[in-house]
């Protein structure tokens, strides 16, 4: 799942997100005082106005040109709020404790030796931030010959990896909200939500 399999996604329909933000991330940071975000894998940018719209700085990141021209074409009313970027996490880490929110929402995060690109998600959230983890519950996951389950990060695999720095609020599998996308049985969510601590 290369850059080019997500632009060739994105360029394959005039529209791939819902236009809603994702319901996780709305019930989890809708209590939080807005500030620094960064959305990773914002797509089509409907987390990253949700946030702009909720008083947030954001920073949206995304490996597709489309889907980031799309995401600012959705913007111009809030557009002094966002700042759009095309970034491979792999290559182009975001900046150490800058945000008080990272968000990942159903992200494929690919795990590696050293877990590299996760510690720099997770040194890019300031002290007393907060990361936001949510993917497809590992048991809605069906393995295929392009995609191993082992390859990617749950919730439960990144909580063990924060250590003592960090106040673990959720770690958790819980049932969506909203109906799975389309050509898809998701059915429950797996989440992380972690507080820095100093």
């Amino acid at each position: 799942m290369d850059a080019q399999h997500w632009d060739d996604m994105y360029r394959s329909r005039d529209q791939v997100s819902s236009g809603n933000p994702n319901p996780v991330l709305v019930s989890e940071a809708t209590e939080l005082p807005p500030g620094q975000a960064l959305d990773v894998g914002c797509g089509e940018g409907d987390d990253a106005l949700w946030l702009a719209r909720h008083g947030w700085q954001v920073t949206a990141i995304d490996i597709s040109p489309t889907a980031l021209r799309r995401a600012a074409d959705s913007a111009t009313d809030i557009q002094e709020r966002i700042s759009w970027a095309r970034a491979d996490l792999n290559t182009t880490p975001p900046p150490p404790g800058a945000f008080d929110l990272v968000t990942v929402q159903y992200f494929p995060l690919r795990r590696q030796t050293g877990h590299t690109t996760l510690h720099h998600l997770l040194d890019a959230v300031a002290p007393g931030g907060t990361l936001l983890f949510t993917t497809h519950d590992r048991a809605d996951l069906t393995p295929t010959e392009d995609f191993n389950l082992d390859d990617y990060y749950q919730a439960a695999d990144i909580a063990p990896l924060l250590g003592p720095t960090w106040n673990v609020l959720i770690n958790s599998s819980r049932p969506r909200t909203t109906a799975a996308p389309t050509g898809t049985h998701h059915t429950h969510d797996s989440i992380l939500r972690a507080a820095r601590l100093h």
